[in-house]
């Protein structure tokens, strides 16, 4: 047998990939079940209900999330690396079959509105995404890249609503125009800058 804690983010990251898909209001028990290999029991035992383990999977999607805030840690053009940061973006949501989209996003539009626990999780994840794109900007700024009368936290949470602007976008584009219509956004925000 596996040690527990292994158990654990394996069926942590089934169960992310299962409300992913399907969102928190469609996904039922029994896609849990089915998504993790799991029994009702073991489920309710580990995580005590499917909200309990939307959170865990909220959590784990921010560890994935980790490297776009590393990304902006990097030396070199604070505008190539936001650049670099959105074109992420992009690529991620033309290569996404499902349009999938954001699982932060869709939780805010989903849940965060009604619910306190989950509207912490999101925020928590937009923000430590802000905190690093303004620390990014300020050293834009102090490099003669970004304009010093620019707003560094202002422009940050531009860049954040940008990022979940492309996700939500995307998912509602048609796959015909769908690459120019976010090219179109990538280009607009960086003129911003």
């Amino acid at each position: 047998m596996r040690p527990k804690e292994f158990e654990h983010d394996e069926i942590v990251e089934a169960a992310m990939q299962v409300f992913w898909q399907l969102g928190y209001c469609a996904t039922s028990i029994q896609h849990l079940v089915d998504g993790t290999k799991l029994s009702r029991s073991s489920l309710y035992n580990a995580f005590e209900s499917k909200h309990g383990l939307y959170e865990h999977a909220l959590r784990r999607y921010h560890d994935l999330t980790a490297a776009n805030v590393v990304l902006l840690q990097e030396s070199g053009s604070v505008k190539g690396l936001i650049q670099q940061l959105l074109m992420r973006i992009v690529n991620d949501e033309l290569g996404d079959a499902g349009q999938r989209g954001c699982l932060v996003a869709n939780a805010s539009l989903e849940l965060a509105g009604q619910d306190e626990a989950i509207a912490e999780l999101v925020s928590g994840n937009f923000l430590r995404l802000e905190k690093a794109l303004e620390r990014a900007l300020i050293r834009g700024q102090a490099e003669d890249e970004i304009a010093m009368h620019k707003n560094p936290r202002a422009l940050a949470r531009f860049i954040v609503n940008t990022i979940q602007g492309l996700r939500v976008l995307s998912k509602g584009s048609a796959s015909q125009n769908r690459r120019q219509r976010l090219l179109d956004v990538v280009d607009v925000a960086m003129d911003a800058l």
